[in-house]
């Protein structure tokens, strides 16, 4: 296959898969690394690569799901809030919940991207993607089982799914959205709520992985960089209005199945 058709059957892979990842809020690099990597492509050249597309496929998803009233993101500075009024000037909290959630899960993430970026430089990829495997299988399993149940909202939850997540992210280019998504949804998030919320946490999770290839990684290859980040734009506006003609219930259930499916699908490439 010459090296242009199979730069094209990249943009086209970005473009399927990032409409699966900006619908579901997952999907995106659980499994396009696996696929790049199989077409010939080294580690080093897709994770990165990888971050940077969806930094930019993130933001925009998550503008366009504010927009589209799938998720509410009121950044504006919450006065009425008690930490706000301690702290006086110096206190910020964002007014809206989803926004609050965003910001979070953004600030936990960054902790985690950069130590996964460390690690992921001088590691082994086997045990990192077992233990993906295993972990999003059984959070979609889990989701199957309570997704009828009543769900109290678990800041502590919240903050330890963003951490993890986000290590994933930073170590193998995927396992982040199954994880905020259904980790979310578990922690009392609205289905449709945490598709946004995880578009914007995931951008910025992503910018700060890349910056931290960029400072840390000598051996990055960004060539396979323009084409996904092309695919994945494309992709987004269609996503954006799938999210908001679905249903909430069904949703959370279709959630649960993509989850358990795409962990099931990881552990499968270790055997493969």
């Amino acid at each position: 296959m010459a090296i242009e058709q199979l730069l094209v059957g990249v943009l086209i892979i970005s473009l399927l898969a990032e409409y699966m990842d900006a619908t579901l809020g997952m999907g995106y690099g659980t499994t396009l690394t696996p696929m790049l990597l199989l077409m010939g492509f080294s580690p080093m050249q897709v994770v990165p690569a990888i971050l940077l597309a969806q930094f930019f496929a993130g933001i925009f998803a998550a503008t366009l799901h504010h927009k589209a009233g799938n998720v509410n993101f009121d950044f504006k500075n919450d006065h009425e809030h008690e930490i706000v009024k301690r702290l006086g000037k110096l206190g910020y909290i964002p007014k809206s919940n989803d926004s609050k959630v965003a910001l979070v899960l953004g600030f936990f993430s960054v902790i985690g991207v950069i130590l996964a970026v460390v690690v992921a430089l001088n590691l082994s990829e086997f045990y990192l993607k077992l233990y993906i495997g295993l972990l999003v299988t059984a959070m979609g399993i889990i989701i199957l089982i309570k997704h009828k149940a009543e769900k109290i909202f678990s800041w502590k939850k919240i903050i330890g799914i963003g951490a993890l997540a986000s290590f994933n992210k930073g170590m193998s280019g995927g396992g982040y959205g199954p994880l905020i998504v259904s980790g979310q949804i578990l922690s009392g998030v609205n289905a449709k709520n945490s598709i946004g919320i995880t578009a914007l946490a995931e951008g910025v999770t992503c910018f700060v992985g890349v910056i931290a290839y960029f400072i840390l990684g000598t051996h990055v290859d960004w060539g396979l960089a323009p084409y996904l980040v092309v695919g994945s734009l494309i992709s987004v506006p269609l996503s954006v209005h799938t999210v908001k003609r679905m249903k909430t219930k069904e949703f959370t259930l279709i959630i649960g199945v993509a989850t358990t499916l795409l962990g099931l699908f990881t552990l499968s490439k270790l055997v493969m």
